[in-house]
């Protein structure tokens, strides 16, 4: 099924999503891309890699590259503590990944009237990272494509 396709139908039928912040933004990623979320363990830095890339680590015999989602937005880097996550994503072609978030809040359900189209100014989705926004009485999300973001480079 191609993205474009798969972006109409979380448009017109909702889904769950995993709800997470990095500085005070709220950000999601549909539920069906997540394969575990578990703590900040030891990173094994790989060299010549980009900088949002902090390394690798081993999950269950799996090598795993880990993607920090401050350095891929361009934020300034903050001191890990105990509520600092890796949300281990397993995409479409059994690829997985890790990204680092500040704080992981909650799975949502979004319902099809809370989801818009990102505006198409490229000032406001320069690396096209923003799939889609969802707004409820809870305030604006943003909902990451996962491909975008962890496979194109910045």
């Amino acid at each position: 099924m191609s993205t474009v396709i798969e972006e109409k139908d979380f448009i017109t039928t909702g889904g769950e999503v995993l709800l997470f912040t990095v500085d005070d933004v709220v950000y999601g990623i549909e539920i069906k891309y997540i394969n575990e979320i578990i703590g900040i363990e030891q990173i094994t830095v790989v060299p010549k890699v980009p900088d949002y890339i902090k390394g690798v680590i081993n999950i269950r015999g799996k090598i795993v590259p880990i993607i920090s989602v401050r350095k891929r937005f361009g934020k300034e880097e903050i001191p890990y503590d105990e509520r600092t996550c890796i949300i281990v994503l397993e995409l479409d072609n059994g690829y997985q990944v890790g990204i680092i978030v500040d704080r992981v809040r909650e799975v949502t359900q979004a319902k099809p009237e809370e989801i818009c189209e990102t505006p198409a100014n490229k000032n406001v989705n320069a690396g096209h990272y923003i799939k889609n926004i969802i707004e409820n009485a809870d305030g604006i999300k943003l909902l990451l494509n996962c491909e975008k973001l962890v496979r194109e480079q910045a």
